[in-house]
């Protein structure tokens, strides 16, 4: 009896430690999504060397090739739309619930202050403001191609 002992105890004394890891639940907000005008879908996912950030990416577009010729800098007006970063920086604020960002319009070239969430019905509402006035649109979660 006292051998079986021992040889529990150094079985277990040799055992690796496991160490529960917890994984994290992707935020309501990531996926793809299309405009509210269905002429774009949008990847949400967190920012390349941000995690704690939210960022999205053109993923497809109803006009094929379009270029961002509405950007104020001129060198960038003929970069394509597709696979622009249009949606940036947003911060946490709760789950589904993300502010503090910028959000990029390719039609009219400008970058508004911006915050996201997702609603009850699973669509998200984009808010695009400047200074206190804000417009939103609410986006779908996307269907597969």
């Amino acid at each position: 009896m006292r051998l079986l002992h021992a040889v529990l105890a150094a079985a277990l004394a040799a055992a690796p430690t496991i160490v529960p890891t917890l994984a994290l639940a992707a935020d309501p907000v990531e996926g793809e999504w299309l405009t509210q005008a269905g002429t774009a879908r949008v990847k949400i996912a967190p920012c390349a060397g941000k995690a704690d950030r939210m960022c999205g990416v053109v993923t497809w577009l109803k006009t094929a090739g379009a270029k961002d010729v509405h950007n104020p800098d001129p060198d960038l007006r003929g970069r394509p739309v597709l696979g622009l970063t249009m949606i940036r920086d947003f911060k946490a604020d709760g789950p589904g619930r993300w502010k503090g960002g910028k959000i990029y319009d390719p039609q009219s070239g400008k970058t508004y202050d911006s915050r996201m969430r997702v609603d009850a019905d699973g669509t998200l509402k984009v808010e695009g403001c400047v200074l206190v006035v804000c417009q939103a649109q609410t986006w779908r979660q996307s269907q597969t191609r």
